[in-house]
């Protein structure tokens, strides 16, 4: 597997590059950062929506049905004593054409991304302080 290798880039910024790629994060002002950038937990929701969005347009494209005017819109809901992420509402929305028999199809797809799946699955995480020679 390729490694991720996470580095430290100013401020409150940091850069974790995977596979030729980049990606940058922030904290918002109120915690100390720019703001330049999404915070990690604003990817880790991105990417829910986003595989959420693979599936719907790979279901689509499969079956030759147009995307125009299909969105899928996510949002949350966090716990109010603890403040953690408590449910995620994923909503798929179609146009008025849209064939109404694809519906379950639609959210039976959505099922299959995997990060959603990792999250109901969720792997062992091992942390470990390691000194570099």
């Amino acid at each position: 597997m390729p490694e991720m290798v996470v580095s430290f880039v100013g401020g409150q910024k940091v850069a974790a590059d995977y596979k030729g790629f980049q990606i940058v994060t922030d904290q918002p002002p109120r915690a100390g950062g720019d703001g330049s950038a999404p915070a990690p937990f604003d990817l880790f929701l991105a990417s829910i929506g986003a595989c959420a969005g693979f599936f719907v347009l790979n279901f689509c494209q499969t079956r030759k049905i147009p995307t125009e005017g299909i969105r899928v819109v996510q949002n949350t809901e966090h716990d109010p004593a603890t403040h953690r992420l408590a449910r995620v509402l994923i909503d798929i929305q179609v146009p008025a054409d849209f064939p109404e028999k694809y519906y379950p199809a639609l959210v039976r797809a959505v099922e299959q991304c995997a990060v959603k799946k990792a999250i109901n699955d969720p792997p062992e995480f091992v942390t470990r302080t390691v000194v570099m020679s």
